[in-house]
């Protein structure tokens, strides 16, 4: 198991950017696949970036696509969030998890699956 802490999260206008960062516990970072999934209100969790554990290859959910940015620092062991052009939609509480297994498939992991941070608030304002 990885120990995951979520950081970042805040109330902004619509429009602004916000990093997120995920920082990992364990020597054994890199063996990792890392996502970001998200989840609002009366909504099911659902996938928003997930990357390999050389951060060669990502995954984007085409809502996020071309806004979001995903990377790893696996010096750091940290994984983060680049949201750029926020909008009301993106708000929600945002998960960091840890899985090994391939970037592809940790796109439909399951909460109870892998390991999971406590989340982190992201409200944006219109």
């Amino acid at each position: 198991q990885v120990q995951l802490v979520e950081s970042g999260g805040g109330l902004v206008q619509a429009g602004a950017s916000l990093r997120l960062s995920c920082a990992a516990s364990g020597r054994t970072f890199s063996r990792y696949a890392m996502g970001w999934f998200r989840q609002a209100p009366g909504k099911e969790r659902e996938f928003v970036a997930t990357i390999s554990g050389s951060g060669g290859i990502t995954y984007y959910a085409d809502s996020v696509k071309g806004r979001f940015t995903i990377s790893r620092d696996n010096a750091k062991s940290t994984v983060y969030l680049q949201m750029n052009s926020l909008n009301v939609d993106d708000t929600a509480s945002y998960f960091c998890a840890a899985a090994d297994t391939t970037a592809q498939a940790m796109r439909i992991l399951r909460p109870g699956v892998g390991s999971w941070g406590q989340g982190t608030q992201v409200t944006v304002s219109s």
